[in-house]
Order: structure tokens, then C-alpha cells, then sequence
């Protein structure tokens, strides 16, 4: 009797183990929470967008004044 639970229990560990469904699950999260992040970046008042479109503004302005 000692032995059939060792050995179911061996089997179901060995199962439980070798399961990747939640590893998959998880690095999908990672990937969501990353790209997450990024867009928030990207789309806040002063994130990338802003500071980008900042630097294109003093480019424009110093053409102009460069031409005049």
C-alpha cells in the first residue's frame, strides 16, 4: 500500500511538473504588462510623444529664424 501511494504520487508530481499551461499563461501577462507600460509611455502628457514633439518644435522654430 506504501508503495502504490509513492508511486501515484511520484506520477502525479511528474505530471504536475512537466505542465507548461500556466508557464504560457504568465509570459503572455508579461508581454501584456510591457506593452502596457510602453503605450502609457508613449501616450502620457509628457511622455515620448510630448518631449518628441517638443524637439520638432524647437527644429521648425530654428528653420524659420534660420531663413528670415
Amino acid at each position: 500500500m506504501l508503495t502504490n501511494l509513492y508511486v501515484k504520487t511520484s506520477v502525479f508530481l511528474s505530471q504536475f511538473k512537466n505542465d507548461e499551461r500556466g508557464v504560457t499563461a504568465i509570459e503572455y501577462g508579461l508581454i501584456a504588462v510591457a506593452m502596457a507600460v510602453l503605450v502609457t509611455t508613449a501616450v502620457g502628457t509628457e511622455g515620448f510623444i510630448g518631449r518628441l514633439e517638443t524637439a520638432f518644435t524647437s527644429v521648425a522654430t530654428a528653420i524659420e529664424t534660420a531663413g528670415n
